[in-house]
């Protein structure tokens, strides 16, 4: 059986601490600020004085732009794991929020072509975050418990909607500039003191998209705990997942929220920079292994496929 490297963009927002534990390499985004371009991830950078860096830019009302993470960058990263002859998994970002995904099945119609005992898996996260880094450290323990590369793309497969995320901000104009709210309901909903709950949905494609609102930010951590206790299965046994764009206190009173519904191995960490840039300083968002995102969607199929042949019937 071939060995095989792991491979995902920055924004799957892991540790550097499990990075080099589990030997997973990072392809980072790229940013603009002010105008000057810049990597979203370093690896001899401590990223958490990084992260506090760059939410306090955006404060300070830096003009940021992200740019996604290109073909001819993956190529470059993976080629040195094909010419060792060991095959490649990249995990990245959903293909709804980004193209970094189809840039990296680009990258992976280069590598075997060139390399033809290469075997390169371009594994859609379906997610943003730590929701994609857990599928990323998942199939780590796969591949230390000696599965294979084929293998470890099938639990991919038949899990990735199983990873369950949902967050709130602390500002709503970070959504406006975004496009996912309109302004007049960011300053309504600054006025009333509105906080969003969004998740990652069960589309084929997914997207970030609204789940419901509380009012008051108390409030809003309560319902990120609610959701887990609601959809969680099997807590003690998966790893949970916290990160926060500078607001660790409500991190921390989150991961206590969870442990009373079950969490014992949680994580936490600043947001990744190509996701803070659009959903702002003060972000909170939960990730954990629960009910599968794709049920409610083919549940509603199936009803229509049965409706459809009921009227055949008749």
């Amino acid at each position: 059986m071939r060995s095989f490297d792991i491979f995902v963009d920055s924004a799957a927002n892991i540790p550097d601490e499990l990075l080099k534990k589990h030997n997973i390499t990072v392809i980072p985004f790229t940013c603009t600020v002010n105008g000057v371009e810049r990597l979203c991830y370093e690896e001899d950078m401590p990223f958490a004085e990084t992260a506090k860096s760059f939410y306090a830019e955006i404060i300070a009302g830096a003009d940021i732009k992200t740019s996604l993470v290109g073909k001819e960058r993956i190529i470059e990263a993976v080629t040195p794991s094909a010419k060792a002859g060991r095959d490649i998994i990249m995990v990245t970002i959903s293909s709804g929020i980004s193209g970094t995904y189809n840039q990296a099945v680009e990258a992976k119609k280069y590598i075997e072509e060139n390399f033809k005992d290469c075997s390169m898996f371009v594994l859609d996260g379906a997610n943003a975050s730590l929701g994609e880094g857990l599928q990323a450290l998942k199939i780590a323990d796969l591949k230390d418990m000696g599965e294979s590369a084929e293998s470890c793309a099938a639990w991919h497969a038949e899990n990735a909607y199983k990873i369950n995320s949902y967050f709130t901000v602390a500002d709503l104009k970070y959504l406006k500039r975004s496009g996912r709210i309109s302004t007049t309901l960011a300053i309504a909903g600054t006025i009333l003191n509105i906080k969003p709950i969004l998740k990652a949905d069960g589309s084929d494609n997914a997207k970030i998209v609204f789940h419901s609102k509380e009012r008051g930010r108390k409030r809003a951590i309560s319902a990120l705990a609610e959701m887990y206790r609601e959809r969680a299965i099997s807590p003690e046994n998966h790893t949970a997942a916290i990160a926060h764009a500078g607001c660790e206190e409500d991190a921390l009173a989150l991961a206590e929220l969870i442990k009373q519904a079950g969490a014992k191995d949680i994580i936490i960490e600043y947001y990744d920079l190509c996701t803070v840039s659009h959903v702002g300083p003060g972000t909170l968002a939960l990730f954990f292994y629960g009910a599968d995102r794709k049920a409610p969607a083919l549940a509603k199929a199936q009803k229509k496929t049965g409706k459809a042949h009921a009227t055949q019937n008749i």
